[in-house]
C-alpha cells in the first residue's frame, strides 16, 4: 500500500512539472493578451444622422398598402355578390347545390336491400341524412339507390346524382 502511496506521488510531481514547463512566461504570453483586449473592446462610433430612415425599419412599414386595401375590399365585395346571387331560394335550387357535395364512397348490397356508403357510414332507402348549408340544418331522405345513382328528396322535391367513388390521393 504504501508502495502505491510513493508511486502515485511521484506520477503527480512529474505530471506537474511537466505542465509548468509547457506554460509560457508572461513575457511571451503579453503581446498576445494586449491584442486580445483591444479586439473585444466595442468601437466607438459616430451618431446617425436624424434625418436619415432605418433600412430595416422605415417609417409607416407596418401599415397596409393602399393598393392592398382596394385588392381585398374588391375581392370582398365580389365574394359577397358571388353568395347573394347563387343562394338557393327552391328546395329544388337547393337540392342541386348540396347535392353536387355529397359524395357517397359506393354502394353494398347486403341481402337483397342497397346501402349507400360514406366511409364507415351506412344509409339505406329511406334514411335521413342531416345536411348543413349556411348555417342551418336540412333533413334529406335517401330515396333511391340504385347501382350507380342515388336518390335524394327534400320535402317534395328530388334529385338524382350519380355515384362516383372518391379517388384517393
Amino acid at each position: 500500500m504504501l508502495i502505491a502511496a510513493v508511486i502515485g506521488l511521484a506520477v503527480v510531481a512529474r505530471v506537474h512539472a511537466a505542465a509548468a514547463a509547457d506554460i509560457s512566461t508572461s513575457e511571451k504570453r503579453r503581446p498576445s493578451l494586449e491584442l486580445a483586449e483591444r479586439l473585444a473592446q466595442p468601437p466607438n462610433l459616430a451618431p446617425l444622422p436624424g434625418e436619415l430612415v432605418h433600412p430595416f425599419n422605415p417609417a409607416a412599414f407596418g401599415q397596409p398598402d393602399p393598393e392592398e386595401l382596394r385588392a381585398i375590399a374588391a375581392a370582398q365585395a365580389a365574394a359577397q355578390a358571388a353568395q347573394t346571387a347563387t343562394k338557393p331560394t327552391t328546395d329544388r335550387e337547393f337540392l342541386q347545390v348540396i347535392a353536387a357535395r355529397i359524395m357517397p364512397s359506393g354502394t353494398v348490397i347486403i341481402g337483397d336491400e342497397p346501402w349507400l356508403i360514406f366511409g364507415k357510414k351506412r344509409l339505406r332507402v329511406g334514411d335521413r341524412l342531416t345536411v348543413a348549408y349556411d348555417g342551418q340544418d336540412y333533413q334529406l331522405e335517401l330515396a333511391g339507390i340504385d347501382r350507380t345513382n342515388f336518390t335524394l328528396r327534400l320535402n317534395r322535391d328530388e334529385i338524382t346524382r350519380p355515384i362516383k367513388p372518391r379517388k384517393t390521393p
